[in-house]
C-alpha cells in the first residue's frame, strides 16, 4: 500500500533535464519531481508519493484527503498517550 499526500505547487523549475516543483504541504515545502505530471501548473494541487507528483487533483479533492488524514491523526492521538509537541511533528493544514 502507498500513501499519496496532496500539496500545492508553488513553483516550477528544471533540474538535470527533469521538471521539478516546490510543493507546499501545510507549511513544509519540498522539492518534487514533476516528470509524471507535465501538465501541472503553479497553484494547482498534486498528489505526491516518495518525491514524485503522480497526478494533478483539484482543490476539493485535496481538501477531502486532508479531512481523512485529520480523522486518522485524531483517532491515533485518542488511542495513544499524549506526546510532547516536539515529538508529534507538523500537523495537517487547518480545514477551511
Amino acid at each position: 500500500m502507498c500513501l499519496g499526500v496532496p500539496g500545492k505547487l508553488v513553483s516550477i523549475s528544471e533540474q538535470d533535464g527533469l521538471p521539478m516543483g516546490k510543493v507546499d504541504f501545510g507549511g513544509i515545502r519540498k522539492d518534487v519531481c514533476l516528470a509524471y505530471t507535465p501538465e501541472a501548473r503553479v497553484g494547482q494541487y498534486v498528489l505526491v508519493h516518495v518525491g514524485f507528483a503522480l497526478s494533478v487533483i483539484d482543490e476539493q479533492e485535496a481538501e477531502e484527503i486532508f479531512s481523512y488524514l485529520r480523522q486518522i491523526e485524531a483517532a491515533a492521538q485518542s488511542e495513544s498517550p499524549a506526546k510532547p509537541e516536539s515529538q508529534t511533528g507538523q500537523s495537517l493544514p487547518p480545514s477551511r
